[in-house]
């Protein structure tokens, strides 16, 4: 067995290595992908353009105007002369968010009273709207600190002030809040999933479609050795395609690795059994290669949504909740975020590492079973 699994896999390096555009395909589309969820995939939110009506005309409109350029988060686009001008702005796309100042606006702060603000978003982008509302509510507090601080100077004796708590943040394990350090552990598992699931379907669809399938299994090699031979090669290359990412993302983009090596690898290594499982599920229901690549297409997509990647598994409805339990790249995304920036180990991460664990043991047995069945 050993020596045909042996001859078997020569075969596939040796047509990899022959293959340079296949080499070519591993290599600089997952470096270009990783570099493009580096720099673009982020929820910090810069320089959202803004339009101002000032209808106060004070100098506390124009401090709090202020302190919307000041943030460097906003730019002021225009300084409407009515509100018509704002709905203009904001109808065609000039503006993202606009803030009206009432008259009296100063009246109102010099006595001590709350003064309204309107603040209009255009919500067709939700996460850019939230995020800057957010941003709105963080400028405006720093300007009332500022305001009670130039009323009330500290030779005056304490500011009068109806906050009784002093809020002092300190995130753990990113202290920067840094987008990066969030996405690059989640580009790992995402970029070696796609790889994987791809390579193992196409190399066995490719087989069936030339027509060397049936000359192979005319051959005393036997169906488990050639579903090993075919799925060895992509098991390394998947950990190849983890081990290069994650180099990218640690000396380029700077993301610590705090945790162990071999927490890392036994969680890529159960992973990627499970993707290799879902590969040779799609090899069993697809005759082409174009068959295989819409099922590719409409397999992943969903996996990607349903992780945790970009949202919240806790946000979604409870059915959706429930369907990401079968899905190997929720865990492991766990595991990565867990092993990078907290450097935690099997004493925490062991339900991840068992559920992805049985999930690839159950695809691979299904795959296998309908593979040989197909093969017969």
């Amino acid at each position: 067995m050993f020596d045909r699994l042996q001859v078997m896999l020569m075969k596939e390096f040796l047509e990899l290595k022959r293959d340079r555009w296949a080499m070519f395909r591993l290599i600089v589309p997952l470096l270009l992908q990783v570099i493009v969820y580096g720099y673009a995939a982020t929820f910090t939110v810069n320089h959202v353009s803004l339009a101002v009506l000032d209808l106060d005309h004070s100098q506390a409109s124009r401090s709090l105007v202020s302190h919307f350029a000041a943030t460097g988060k906003f730019y002021v686009v225009d300084n409407a002369g009515s509100e018509p001008e704002i709905t203009h702005d904001i109808d065609t796309g000039d503006a993202t968010m606009a803030i009206v100042i009432h008259a009296g606006f100063s009246q109102y702060l010099n006595g001590g009273r709350s003064a309204p603000l309107q603040v209009i978003v255009d919500g067709t982008n939700s996460n850019t709207a939230l995020i800057a509302l957010g941003y709105i509510s963080q400028i405006v507090t720093q300007f009332q600190t500022d305001q009670i601080s130039e009323a009330w100077p500290q030779s005056a004796g304490a500011a009068p002030s109806t906050v009784a708590v002093s809020l002092r943040e300190r995130p753990w394990y990113n202290d920067a809040i840094d987008d990066r350090w969030f996405f690059i552990p989640g580009v790992v598992g995402t970029l070696s999933l796609m790889q994987v699931v791809s390579l193992t379907a196409f190399a066995v669809v490719r087989e069936r479609e030339i027509g060397t399938l049936e000359q192979i299994m005319v051959s005393p090699i036997r169906p488990i050795e050639f579903i090993l031979g075919k799925t060895v090669p992509f098991f390394l290359i998947g950990l190849g395609d983890v081990a290069l990412v994650t180099a990218v993302g640690v000396w380029w983009f700077h993301v610590p690795f705090v945790g162990n090596l071999f927490v890392m690898l036994a969680g890529a290594s159960l992973f990627l059994l499970a993707a290799l499982g879902l590969g040779l599920l799609l090899s069993t229901f697809s005759r082409t290669q174009q068959q295989a690549f819409a099922l590719n297409f409409f397999l992943i997509n969903p996996l990607f949504i349903l992780s945790g990647f970009a949202f919240p598994i806790a946000a979604m409805p409870k059915i959706l909740q429930w369907i990401t339990l079968i899905n190997p790249l929720r865990y492991f995304l766990v595991v990565l975020r867990s092993v990078f920036l907290k450097g935690v180990g099997f004493a925490v991460l062991w339900p991840q590492l068992a559920a992805m664990g049985i999930l690839g043991g159950v695809m691979l047995t299904i795959s296998v079973l309908r593979f040989r069945k197909s093969l017969d």
